[in-house]
Formats: C-alpha cells, sequence, structure tokens
C-alpha cells in the first residue's frame, strides 16, 4: 500500500503528535518540572489540543485530495460524448471510468438521436479497440468493455473478432478475466464459420481447460450453448482421457455436466468409458463421484454394466474409504445379487464387520438384500457377534439383528397388533 506524504506509519502520522508541536521549556532547578505554574499548564494544553487538531487535519486532506482525484476524473466524462475521446479509446478500455463511459455509450440509445448515431458509437469504438482484443479480454477493466461489444457488434464485426481471438482463446481462457469475455464471445457466436473458428481452436487443449480453474468454465459454456454437433470435440476428448478427467477436482465435476448435456448417443458413449475404467475410478477421491452420478441416473442397463465391474472384488472395495460408498450404492435394490453374495462368507465377514467403512456396507445389505440372501447374512453374521461385539460397528449390527429376532415372534403370535395400528386407531 502506497502512503501520501504525511500519511505513512511513521510518528509523524501519529494521533496528538505534530513535529511543530514539540515545547522545549527552560530547565528548571533542581530539575523539578512541577513546579511550573497552573497557567503555563493551561497553556500548554491548549496549544496540545490545537496542534491535535493541525495533526488530524493534515492526515486526512491525502485522502481527500485522492477522492477529489478520482471524482474529477469520472467528471470529464460526464455529458461527454464519443468524438471527445477519439482516437484514444484503446487507452480509455483500460481505465476504470473510461471503460465504464465506453460501455455506457456501447449500451445508451436514448441518448442518441437515431439508431444510425448509435451503430456509429459502436463502429468507432469497434475500430479503435478490436485489434486489441487478445489484450483488453485479459485486462480488469477491458474485458467487460469487450464483453459488451460483443452483444452489440454486428456479425461482419463479431467475424473478425473470432478470427483475432481464436489463436489465442486458449491462453485467454485460462486468465481470470479472460475466462468472462471467452464464455461471452461462445454465448454470442451467430454463425457456423465463427463457431468452426472457435470450436477448432479449443479442440486440442480441451483436457487442460477442463483441469484448469478458469478454464473449466468456458468448457461448460460449450457444452451448454453449443448443439450436439459442435459439442462432439468435448465428448471425444473426454471419452479419451476420461481417467485424468474423472479423478481431477475440477475434471470430475465438469465430466458430470457432460452427462447432463449429452444427448443419448453421447451419454451411451461416455458411460461405456465409465464402465471400462470403473475400478480405479471408484477408488479415487473425485472419481467415485463420477461412478456414482451414474448409478444415481436410474437407468439400469448403465448400472448393471458398472455393477459387474465389482463383482470378484466387492470385500476389497467395501473396505476402502472412497469406494466403500459405492459399493453401498451399488447394494441397494435391484440386481445386486452377485454382490452381496461375496459377503456371505464367515472369514470375510468378521474382517468387514470390523473395518470401520466396509461394516456400512454389511448394514446396507442387510437392509436390501431379498429375504433369501437377508436370511443367508444373518446366518453368517450371528456365530461372530460374540467376537466382534466389542466394536462400535459391530454393536449396530447386533441390535439391527437382535431388534428384528424379538419383533418377528411377536408378529406371529395370535393376537399381535403392531405398535404403528394401536396408535392409529387410538388417535
Amino acid at each position: 500500500m502506497h502512503f501520501s506524504v504525511g500519511a505513512s506509519s511513521s510518528v509523524y502520522a501519529r494521533p496528538g503528535y505534530h513535529p511543530h508541536s514539540i515545547q522545549h521549556s527552560p530547565p528548571y532547578a533542581n530539575g523539578h518540572a512541577a513546579n511550573a505554574n497552573s497557567n503555563n499548564n493551561s497553556s500548554s494544553n491548549a496549544a496540545h489540543a490545537a496542534s491535535t487538531t493541525s495533526t488530524k487535519q493534515d492526515i486526512s486532506q491525502p485522502g481527500s485530495r485522492r477522492a477529489s482525484s478520482s471524482d474529477q476524473d469520472a467528471g470529464r466524462f460526464a455529458n461527454a460524448n464519443i468524438d471527445d475521446f477519439k482516437g484514444h479509446l484503446y487507452e480509455l478500455a483500460k481505465d476504470q471510468n473510461g471503460c465504464r463511459f465506453l460501455q455506457r455509450k456501447i449500451e445508451d440509445t436514448s441518448s442518441t438521436s437515431s439508431s444510425t448515431d448509435h451503430l456509429y458509437v459502436i463502429q468507432t469504438i469497434y475500430d479503435e479497440i478490436h485489434t486489441h482484443f487478445v489484450e483488453l479480454m485479459t485486462n480488469s477493466f477491458g474485458n467487460y468493455l469487450c464483453q459488451k461489444l460483443l452483444e452489440r457488434c454486428d456479425n461482419e464485426q463479431r467475424d473478425t473478432i473470432v478470427a483475432i481471438v481464436a489463436p489465442e482463446i486458449v491462453n485467454i481462457s485460462l486468465n481470470m478475466h479472460g475466462t468472462r469475455a471467452v464464455q461471452k464471445l461462445i454465448e454470442f457466436l451467430s454463425t457456423p464459420e465463427q463457431i468452426r473458428m472457435v470450436t477448432n481452436a479449443l479442440n486440442p487443449s480441451v483436457v487442460p481447460l477442463i483441469k484448469d480453474l478458469n478454464g473449466n468454465h468456458v468448457i461448460q459454456k460449450c457444452l451448454h450453448r453449443l448443439s450436439e454437433e459442435h459439442r462432439q470435440f468435448i465428448y471425444d476428448a473426454v471419452s479419451e482421457k476420461c481417467i485424468q478427467v474423472a479423478t481431477h477436482k475440477h475434471g470430475c465435476c465438469v465430466l458430470q455436466r457432460c452427462i447432463d448435456y449429452a444427448s443419448q448417443k453421447q451419454k451411451v458413449q461416455l458411460v461405456a468409458e465409465i464402465t471400462k475404467n470403473a475400478l480405479p475410478l471408484v477408488q479415487d477421491p473425485y472419481g467415485n463421484y463420477v461412478v456414482q452420478y451414474v448409478l444415481d441416473l436410474g437407468n439400469e442397463d448403465f448400472s448393471d454394466g458398472l455393477i459387474q465391474r465389482f463383482v470378484g472384488h466387492a470385500c476389497h472395495l467395501s473396505a476402502q474409504k472412497f469406494s466403500s460408498n459405492v459399493i453401498e450404492k451399488a447394494t441397494k435394490p435391484g440386481t445386486r445379487h452377485d454382490l452381496i453374495a461375496e459377503f456371505i462368507d464367515a472369514t470375510a465377514m468378521e474382517k468387514l464387520l470390523r473395518d470401520s467403512f466396509a461394516n456400512y456396507v454389511i448394514q446396507t445389505s442387510l437392509d436390501y438384500a431379498n429375504p433369501e440372501q437377508r436370511s443367508q447374512l444373518v446366518d453368517c453374521i450371528r456365530p461372530l457377534l460374540s467376537t466382534v461385539r466389542s466394536t462400535p460397528y459391530a454393536k449396530r449390527i447386533h441390535g439391527k439383528i437382535f431388534r428384528e429376532q424379538q419383533t418377528r415372534p411377536q408378529q406371529n403370535a395370535p393376537g399381535y397388533v403392531s405398535r404403528r395400528l394401536m396408535n392409529h386407531s387410538n388417535a
């Protein structure tokens, strides 16, 4: 932070201090200043108060000068015309107040006498800045002017802008200011040739853009705005680098958006690659969310294909932090018979019951297994309860089985009425 003279962190900026207010009193006999009379004390206090006021005024002056300067700078654009700054619009585009002035001129049709005058304003601004578009799109102020011009310019002007920007569009997309301008450009692409130039420029760098904090938003804008045909290049790139994309913190989110915007053909293409790589994906901190997302689609063909990849690995995957979430979801209603069958083994079951992750998979399996498999699970768990009862995880499973064993004989007894029915009848 830069301070003006008199407003720094030095002693000259401390409240109550002014270099000219120091009072040099003459030495008193025996060094006792207390011998000074009360009149002198009063005069000193008054002088000190006056100097404090003077200091406060001095300190406030630099800030006031800065505010005044800013107001004057903004004021020079009041009631100004575009012709007043002709030949200097590129410089204005990089200035905060100047950029705002130019944006207002592009937006403001009411202050012009005719549509011809408004077109003149747009053409004048376009003529002076379009060759600088690559630089301005990444400028903290200029990017807003670029966005506004892209909204209002005609197809011919936009053709030229796209041709200038396309060779550098990847680098612009990676910039924190540029990404917004590129998204606006994609939003207002208006001809097949403009779309072709942009998609051809983005095509070689889809994966690096997806993995970038700023660039991934450009790819998502393409998914949202472009047609099935024109966004196909994204699905091809993601399918080719499925693991690399799905296991990245930004990539896993973009891959889910790819599924959202996909046509049926594109969705099948993506799910086929996810299914092929399901084992490494479910064990990844980010990839497991992609697999869960496919399971949540509710498409039995997609789900069954994924679950078959886990058969033979269910116990191993259940005992891992990330994949256990997927296996737990995979054992819910549907064709989950083969996965649950792997748990019905005394040696494997004891390890699963003791595991901090796998025990949740067993609990879910008890909830969703068909009656036959559930009975087999209970028979497998019951002999192990005495050995694992001390673990906090096994206690939950023991409680679940014990409660059900208590409830079932009561339900089969003559004259039994469920508590829920009793409550209903008493209501």
